[in-house]
């Protein structure tokens, strides 16, 4: 194999992964803490796209991107907050199957609202000017904006890393997995730590949205694709692991990137992620780091 291809196809494959860890970390990070299994997960990256869209077609191209972001990370981060307090509250002691049904009718909602509010076309936004360069790597060309996603991916995993491990925040959410009612009689308002934790992950979900948006075509089917590969990897990495969500992302993001890799097997490059998927739960149901339910 030509090592510049090679290191193309690996390239892309971390590309993928990138915006992939951003939106799988959200689902993590919910179920991490609340327990609760997220239908609407790929709404909120749709949302988020189609937010970045409209404020950037709006603003042009001096920072329309970037206060496209930032709107999107806001609104998606209100709108999860309110889906938390008025839908989610009233199914987290209820069985997985009632939550799924719960959030899984939030996903027609919300599919049927964008269709409404934006059009069944596909729309896309340019990348930010000093990422719209391309360049070249041993006779192959590399757009900048990948590498962007791939060192946005890794700052905001440090960033759910230090805020789960070196933060009060953080710590609360741990001891509320562990034990919420003795967090509560500790003085702590566990109502709004679980609105805090899903407005949260609803601004992961934004990022992921948001940061993709220049390199896809955003349409109203986005929200079904990225749910099925999230939950792809957060069955390989492991459900509630924010480092399982980070090697299921690679895992995922590179077995994408070489199954398209000639014309024999591009075809097939959805089933291989599955295929990985189903000896995972064949050799460890729970995940590569994830922990037996007790």
């Amino acid at each position: 194999m030509d090592p510049g291809k090679l290191l193309l196809f690996t390239v892309r494959g971390l590309s993928t992964a990138a915006y992939l860890f951003i939106v799988s970390a959200r689902l993590s990070l919910v179920f991490g803490a609340l327990r609760v299994i997220n239908m609407a997960h790929g709404s909120l990256y749709m949302i988020a796209a189609f937010v970045t869209v409209v404020v950037a077609a709006q603003i042009g191209a001096v920072g329309g991107f970037w206060t496209g972001l930032l709107v999107a990370v806001i609104v998606t981060g209100l709108i999860g907050a309110l889906i938390e307090v008025v839908v989610l509250r009233r199914v987290y002691r209820e069985q997985h199957l009632i939550q799924l049904l719960g959030t899984y009718a939030l996903t027609l909602i919300i599919a049927g609202a964008v269709r409404l509010i934006f059009g069944a076309d596909y729309r896309s936004v340019k990348a930010p000017s000093i990422f719209s360069g391309h360049f070249v790597i041993a006779g192959y060309s590399y757009a900048s904006y990948q590498f962007f996603m791939i060192g946005a991916a890794l700052v905001i995993g440090a960033g759910v890393f230090l805020l789960m491990f070196r933060t009060a925040l953080g710590r609360n959410i741990r001891a509320a997995v562990s034990d919420s009612e003795l967090l509560s009689a500790s003085g702590v308002n566990v109502a709004r730590l679980y609105t805090t934790v899903f407005a949260i992950g609803a601004g992961l979900a934004a990022l992921g949205g948001a940061i993709v948006a220049p390199n896809l075509a955003i349409g109203g089917s986005m929200d079904t694709d990225i749910l099925v590969l999230a939950f792809a990897i957060s069955v390989i990495g492991g459900l509630g692991s924010i480092i399982g969500s980070l090697v299921g992302a690679l895992i995922v993001g590179e077995v994408i990137s070489f199954g398209l890799f000639n014309q024999y097997t591009n075809q097939y490059a959805l089933a291989f992620v599955f295929i990985v998927m189903v000896a995972v739960l064949v050799i460890r149901p729970w995940g590569l780091f994830g922990k037996v339910e007790q």
